[in-house]
Parts: structure tokens; sequence; C-alpha cells
């Protein structure tokens, strides 16, 4: 049940939106190109962020760029 403290946990990476175009799913409202956003949980395909509402959002690696 991580799911329940994801927001107050460390942030393990922090990423780059580098599109929001997607094909299924209206993710535009959600995340900004060029943003960058704290992982706070990692799957194989998919980050963990707080997004634009502020909230714990899911959403697939391809909208993303890791920053060194």
């Amino acid at each position: 049940m991580i799911h329940l403290d994801w927001k107050n946990r460390e942030t393990l990476k922090e990423i780059e939106c580098v599109h929001a175009d997607a094909e299924k799913f209206m993710v535009d409202h959600k995340l900004t190109p060029g943003k960058k956003y704290e992982v706070k949980n990692e799957t194989d395909e998919f980050y963990f962020i707080i997004d634009n509402s502020n909230r714990i959002g899911g959403f697939f690696k391809d909208y993303f760029k890791e920053i060194k």
C-alpha cells in the first residue's frame, strides 16, 4: 500500500516532459512539455509523478526524458 504515502516519499529522480501528445488519453491537461517532474515511483512502463493537478499520476515513460 505504498500508494498511500507516495506524495511524501523521497524523490527517486527528476524527469522532463518532452511531449503531451497522446493517442488515447488526454494528458495535455496534466503534463506540460518542458516542465520538470519528480519521480516518486517507477515501473517498467510508467513513471508516477506529481502532475500539474498536484496529485500523483502514472504516465507512460515515452512522455519523458531523464535529466542527468
